[in-house]
């Protein structure tokens, strides 16, 4: 498994959950997830300890569920309430449950050691919350692939020019330099592309009348949030790399969240700095971005089809590379730490080091 469980996972919108129980799988882990009473989103494994049901094949009763079987009944924290037929209830009945948080009208999921579930671990923004910046949800893009490849696709701006011809790339840039930065916590691939004509997106969005700056700026957050900042301003203006506000500037936000070994769901919604309230733009963005994502989608599904196909030798990996290969290194280190267990520092050990 390829999968780092120590983090929070984006299980949908807000708008996703409400009282009927939703069973869904996130790192191989079926889940069953409602709003209780109070509001608050609830996670539970989603299987029954006793003939092994999935629990959302049963009903609620108030804030538990009720496996649809023989009737065990759980509470919000995973607790058998109820055996019918008998008064004691097993140690082993019981379910998991996972920590769950919404913020910004986004329900995120702990998958791992719930002692280690921080809140402070969110991704967030400040722009979330700015009178300045318009928040937009869009859709799930479900896609046959494995998140490795769906995440290094958000860190990769030379793909655009190839995939998206008419959408968000041009063969302007197909020969411009990518710079890549891997030295913080964050990967981040970038490009500008300076006095071309504006592509499709800003065509219609940006009002635009002749050539433009644009830029592409590919934030990958571990493991598998990405952050794409691009926009454009007119070449006149003579726009500076870190004064982009002053052009037309969108932040395209994708929550990956693997579903299992062969399928990712892309939770994707944009902030933007103009078109502030106007419902109408953000669906015509919605439909633009659409176009943009099946592309990526048709892609990303061929990919995985052939991985799994036999090898009679090995990929090659070039220049544009840098990015996703320290993303995947990354992946790997961070699974492999989660796999062992550090007891800390021996007392009154006979092993002696030297390095």
């Amino acid at each position: 498994m390829s999968f780092v469980r120590n983090a929070w996972y984006v299980a949908g919108w807000s708008r996703d959950f409400g009282e009927p129980l939703r069973a869904m799988e996130i790192l191989g882990q079926r889940l069953v997830m409602y709003r209780a009473s109070d509001g608050t989103v609830t996670a539970l494994e989603d299987r029954c300890p006793h003939r092994l049901l999935p629990l959302s094949k049963g009903k609620r009763i108030g804030d538990t569920i009720q496996c649809g079987y023989h009737g065990m009944t759980f509470d919000g924290a995973g607790n058998c309430v109820r055996v019918p037929g008998q008064d004691n209830t097993p140690k082993s009945a019981f379910v998991e449950a996972f920590p769950v948080e919404e913020r910004h009208d986004i329900v995120w999921v702990w998958m791992g050691d719930p002692d280690l579930a921080d809140p402070a671990q969110i991704f967030d923004m400040p722009e979330f919350t700015s009178p300045d910046w318009h928040a937009h949800q869009g859709e799930a893009l479900h896609i046959e692939a494995h998140y490795l490849n769906v995440a290094e696709n958000l860190v990769d701006p030379a793909h655009v020019s190839f995939v998206h011809p008419t959408t968000l790339g041009s063969a302007a840039s197909e020969n411009v330099p990518v710079h890549v930065s891997t030295g913080g916590d964050v990967i981040t691939a970038w490009r500008w592309i300076r006095d071309a004509p504006p592509v499709g997106f800003f065509q219609k969005f940006g009002g635009f009348n002749g050539h433009v700056d644009r830029w592409h700026y590919y934030h990958l957050h571990l493991p598998s949030t990405a952050v794409i900042d691009f926009g454009s301003i007119a070449t006149a203006e003579n726009c500076a790399e870190d004064d982009r506000n002053r052009g037309v500037r969108i932040f395209a936000l994708h929550f990956v969240t693997p579903v299992n070994e062969d399928r990712t769901i892309d939770h994707w919604m944009h902030l933007r700095n103009s078109a502030l309230g106007d419902e109408e733009a953000s669906a015509q963005m919605d439909a633009m971005f659409n176009v943009a994502f099946a592309e990526d989608k048709a892609v990303l599904e061929a990919v995985h089809e052939n991985e799994k196909r036999p090898q009679r030798r090995r990929p090659i990996r070039i220049a544009i590379d840098k990015g996703p290969n320290v993303y995947r290194k990354r992946i790997r280190d961070l699974v492999a730490a989660e796999s062992t267990e550090d007891l800390g520092a021996a007392e009154g050990a006979s092993f002696v080091h030297h390095d």
